[in-house]
């Protein structure tokens, strides 16, 4: 009796200890999810869309920002742990230079939870025949990923501060790959290590005084280099380098 009552005080403290494991896994978890770079509202208002732009929400979060005749498309990324509004204005100023805009919302603000979500958005919009995929920081790796599974849907490929750890060196696609020349979060070691996984001839432009943040309204990111442009400017090169190149 004396050793049932034993085993059986055992097995209580091993689960109050499994309970407890758990229990902080999930408060832990629910912290990193929640400890995100939230869009600044005010950043994002100053970039206002055009007259002619049409804006608006898919069922699935994805906000669409298309001008009255599109040239290409571009299905967008957010970089990891930031708001995917943080890219609005970015995508505002790409719509007034010719392209559809797809700005994917993200489960849990990370595209690594759902790499393929581009792959079903351009036959959305037949009208529109040239399409590509980009991202910034953890989604331009991510878009990458996704592009290897589909270049029959995208024509190319645009990373902002990222890689692609995907091998797309024998793919026939246009590659562009911008950063700004303060970014401190790129790690420019695995930057240059992942070059060869790039198609040979992709274009490469380096923002003077941007950082990495800056492609988005989401403030400092720790880490960071200190830029000598603002958010503004940035994201003014950034959609324009951009319009060029898939000129």
């Amino acid at each position: 009796m004396k050793h049932l009552m034993k085993s059986r005080k055992r097995l209580s403290g091993l689960l109050a200890a499994v309970l407890l494991v758990l229990t902080a896994a999930t408060i832990g978890c629910a912290v990193y999810l929640n400890d995100y770079y939230r869009a600044d509202p005010v950043a994002i208002a100053a970039f206002a869309p055009a007259e002619e732009i049409r804006e608006y929400t898919l069922e699935d979060g994805t906000i669409i920002c298309t001008p009255e005749q599109s040239r290409a498309g571009l299905v967008f990324y957010p970089g990891g742990k930031v708001e995917h509004t943080a890219y609005l204005p970015l995508m505002r100023a790409c719509a007034a230079e010719g392209l559809l805009c797809a700005l994917v919302e993200m489960p849990f603000r990370l595209a690594v939870l759902d790499v393929d979500a581009a792959a079903a958005i351009p036959a959305q919009f037949p009208d529109t025949d040239r399409w590509y995929i980009g991202g910034h920081s953890l989604g331009g790796a991510m878009a990458a990923a996704c592009l290897a599974d589909h270049t029959s849907t995208f024509d190319g490929l645009i990373l902002l501060g990222a890689y692609s750890t995907t091998d797309l060196s024998a793919a026939s696609l246009d590659v562009l790959s911008l950063y700004g020349s303060e970014d401190g979060v790129l790690d420019r070691e695995k930057y240059e290590e992942n070059r060869k996984h790039l198609p040979a001839g992709y274009t490469e432009q380096v923002i003077d005084g941007g950082c990495h943040a800056y492609f988005g309204t989401y403030g400092q990111q720790a880490g960071d280099g200190d830029a000598s442009i603002s958010p503004e400017t940035q994201i003014t090169l950034t959609a324009a380098a951009i319009s060029a190149f898939l000129s």
